[in-house]
């Protein structure tokens, strides 16, 4: 653990000052914005909103990001990666406040609408500002360090923020299970706006190619990147993977609780425990890229382990391993997910990284604009089940799709 710390530190320490600052920014979002992604799912079913209701709040943002997220790409672009980040972030903050606050569900329904749409200006904007905050020595380090940041922030806020609910009722005197939940959630989100402190301080580096001229036509430019055979190529992988995860994966706060009657505490220290080995995954993950032949070949074995142990979590008898194929799982998927985004920015010029990132983003949102309000149907009509198969194809058309695409191409790169 020692010499594992100690090239965490080696590795912070070797990036530039504003890629400092940026995973400072990611920490403190990974701590402080647990209780968020912990229980705005159950508390939406303890306020007695029904689970197709709970589908359309979670396919809402990704609905508004699949309308507005090349736009709000394009718009990164123009402003520039740091006022990007911080106008995005603290406009989703307010509207998740709003969600919190509603008691109407149209109401809800249109907040999680503007939480997608401005909450894209901020996750389109960092994947560009990383490119710009390395070099070829840093990048697949700090894009792997940016990963891992957050869920190992996460595994001190799950940990903390499942203790909450239960401290929060005693406190306060609260009620009920939704107002204890909603007063988690609010506690997590208004704390969360310390993340744009350390964005304020960051003095955006300049372009990589001061001398390109960037300025040219946004209609023209979005319409050469998206009909570029190998853009396309770059989308369809999130697709296929994009449509599998968004029916089950915002979901497994809720199986757990159900299936395995699981409490509030236990859930946070699971949770906290897969943010823990999925941020040791994220991290390691670069090292393995020479150990494997190149980032392709450890994409898609990465993405194809995980198949076994997403089978694990939803048909194994024993609990001790769908906990096991939670966390492995987890941590093969999202240890490799900055590998295959520095591949994807790596291979399109600088002044188009917003209109890529927006339009790989745009394929992702596709699957999650359907997924979690289909899956809110299904799980009301015959459980979980089903979603798990269906999860476990759509990632293998995903692998697959990788593989065929980009495995010529890098058998003979140096990563």
């Amino acid at each position: 653990m020692k010499s594992f710390l100690h090239s965490i530190f080696n590795q912070f320490h070797g990036l530039s000052k504003p890629a400092r600052l940026f995973l400072l920014a990611i920490f403190f979002d990974g701590l402080l914005f647990a209780g968020w992604n912990l229980f705005f799912n159950l508390y939406i079913i303890e306020a007695g909103h029904s689970r197709d209701f709970l589908g359309l709040v979670n396919a809402a943002p990704s609905f508004s990001a699949l309308i507005l997220g090349v736009p709000m790409g394009l718009l990164s672009d123009r402003i520039g990666r740091k006022r990007a980040m911080i106008l995005g972030f603290a406009l989703a903050n307010f509207a998740i406040i709003g969600m919190i606050m509603a008691q109407t569900e149209w109401v809800i329904l249109v907040l999680a609408f503007a939480f997608g749409a401005v909450g894209q200006l901020y996750a389109l904007s960092q994947a560009p500002f990383m490119m710009k905050a390395s070099d070829d020595k840093t990048r697949d380090v700090l894009f792997s360090l940016s990963f891992g940041m957050f869920p190992l922030a996460n595994t001190v806020g799950n940990f903390i923020a499942g203790f909450l609910p239960e401290s929060f009722t005693r406190w306060f005197s609260l009620s009920s299970g939704a107002a204890a939940y909603q007063a988690v959630l609010l506690f997590s989100v208004i704390s969360s706006f310390l993340v744009l402190v350390p964005i304020a301080f960051i003095h955006e580096p300049k372009s990589v190619n001061p001398e390109t001229k960037t300025e040219q036509a946004p209609r023209a430019s979005i319409w050469r990147v998206l009909f570029r055979p190998l853009t396309l190529k770059m989308s369809l992988p999130n697709l296929a993977i994009g449509l599998g995860a968004a029916t089950l994966v915002p979901y497994f706060n809720v199986y757990f609780s159900e299936h395995y009657q699981m409490s509030d505490s236990a859930l946070g220290i699971l949770f906290s425990a897969g943010a823990l080995v999925t941020g040791v995954g994220c991290i390691i993950g670069p090292r393995l890229v020479g150990n494997l032949g190149g980032k392709i070949q450890t994409i898609v074995l990465g993405q194809t382990v995980s198949l076994i142990f997403l089978i694990a979590i939803g048909f194994s008898p024993w609990p001790w391993l769908a906990v096991v194929g939670f966390l492995v799982r987890g941590a093969l998927m999202n240890m490799v997910a900055p590998l295959f985004d520095a591949f994807a920015l790596e291979r399109s010029h600088e002044t188009e990284h917003g209109a890529v990132n927006s339009i790989r983003n745009l394929a992702w949102n596709v699957g999650w604009t359907v997924g979690p309000y289909l899956s809110g149907l299904v799980q009301q009509r015959y459980g979980f089940s089903p979603l798990f198969v269906s999860t476990a194809i759509l990632y293998a058309i995903g692998i697959s799709l990788t593989w065929i695409f980009f495995r010529p191409k890098t058998v003979h790169s140096t990563p």
